[in-house]
């Protein structure tokens, strides 16, 4: 299978990037669907050869609110219904982008039993995760409406098939959240999944491996400028515990593409220490020069972390837009990561903190249990029939 068929192409379909495939194990790359399914829905595919096939109509739901992402999912099980010869139904409910309430159905799938009975498991791994992913980015894109996002999640993502799903579902919210005036996610980390984000590849400049293998900060931007000399630079400071004193470094020694605006600090500080400068009376300081509201409507914890703890705080991103304007570069432009989730993002927004591009990949689900989908069949031959407590699914 190319690489374009399997969804990793610049601009190939977005379909998952591993098919499995019916057949006899070891005669294909692919695991078989049967090996992949759950063994009781084998055994019922071997009923109903032996009794008799039916019509029946599944319904696919979560349990929690999402945004509908079902386009991967669709296109796996029209590929897997070409490849079987039979024909199916997609009556969808909520179209991509919807948001979706708790226990809605998302879509519905009617066809031939035996031909769909197998499918259920590896279409809800398809599905639910996405939907979840595609929300938690809506949520963020939402919180910081006039800040660009970028994806940064493939490096925690479970394999490739992980990757091309969160990716897309990534791109869902963030489209969903365009629509409603904010400026979104621009593209992600990595060329094989930039076509859902309309750009050709990745964005990136530089990890702590460059700056490591440099020796100095100053110098990994040097080699980033020589290599790539038409690229805007984006660094990243954090490596030596001096974010102030080696963004402004690199600000002076390019100084004409600073005053261009294509320089960019990205801060990444770890939550083990404060930015360069800052303590706990230092970051409360700065905030109440800035935003002192914020630190007065705090409510937990985790609020107060992000507001003037440790790593990338509103208080560190303001303390860095300080100095950069003091010291006569206002257009160097801030890119902030590190754990940057809805609640993260929420807080930045209430703080004002001068943000220009968020790097995350924290749209990933967090509690992994909210991801299941579930399906039930809710007609069989054309009567309408679901077990118990399950009749909201049924078709109104």
């Amino acid at each position: 299978m190319s690489e374009q068929a399997r969804g990793l192409g610049p601009s190939g379909p977005v379909v998952q990037s591993t098919l499995p495939r019916d057949g006899v194990q070891g005669q294909s790359p692919w695991p078989s669907i049967s090996s992949l399914t759950d063994v009781y829905f084998n055994r019922t595919r071997a009923i109903l050869g032996r009794f008799g096939d039916a019509h029946v109509v599944y319904a696919i739901f979560l349990r929690r609110p999402v945004v509908s992402a079902p386009r991967l999912m669709l296109a796996w099980l029209r590929e897997v219904a070409a490849e079987r010869g039979a024909e199916i139904g997609i009556e969808l409910v909520h179209e991509e982008g919807a948001w979706v309430g708790a226990g809605e159905p998302l879509v519905y799938i009617s066809g031939s039993f035996t031909a769909l009975v197998d499918l259920e498991t590896l279409l809800l791994q398809k599905i639910g995760p996405a939907c979840v992913a595609a929300h938690n980015a809506y949520q963020m894109c939402l919180a910081l409406p006039k800040v660009a996002f970028l994806a940064m999640d493939a490096r925690h993502c479970a394999g490739t098939d992980m990757q091309v799903s969160m990716a897309y579902a990534c791109s869902v919210g963030s489209e969903a959240a365009r629509r409603e005036g904010a400026l979104g996610f621009i593209g992600n980390a990595t060329d094989a999944t930039a076509h859902f984000f309309g750009v050709p590849h990745g964005f990136g400049t530089m990890p702590h491996a460059l700056i490591g293998y440099a020796g100095s900060t100053l110098r990994a931007a040097e080699m980033y400028a020589e290599t790539f000399p038409d690229e805007p630079l984006t660094v990243l400071p954090d490596y030596f515990g001096a974010e102030i004193t080696d963004s402004l470094a690199v600000c002076r020694r390019f100084a004409d593409m600073a005053a261009a605006g294509r320089v960019s600090v990205r801060l990444d500080t770890h939550g083990g220490r404060f930015l360069e400068g800052l303590d706990p009376q230092s970051s409360y300081a700065v905030l109440e020069k800035h935003s002192p509201g914020a630190i007065r409507r705090y409510r937990s914890d985790a609020e107060l972390r992000y507001l003037v703890g440790t790593g990338v705080s509103a208080a560190a991103i303001w303390r860095m837009r300080d100095a950069l304007d003091e010291a006569g570069f206002p257009r160097v432009r801030i890119v902030a990561s590190s754990g940057f989730g809805v609640e993260k993002c929420r807080v930045m927004a209430d703080a004002g903190a001068p943000i220009d591009v968020v790097g995350t990949g924290s749209f990933l689900p967090d509690t992994w249990s909210e991801t299941y989908a579930t399906a039930d069949i809710v007609a069989y031959d054309g009567q309408s029939r679901v077990k118990l407590g399950r009749e909201f699914l049924l078709r109104r």
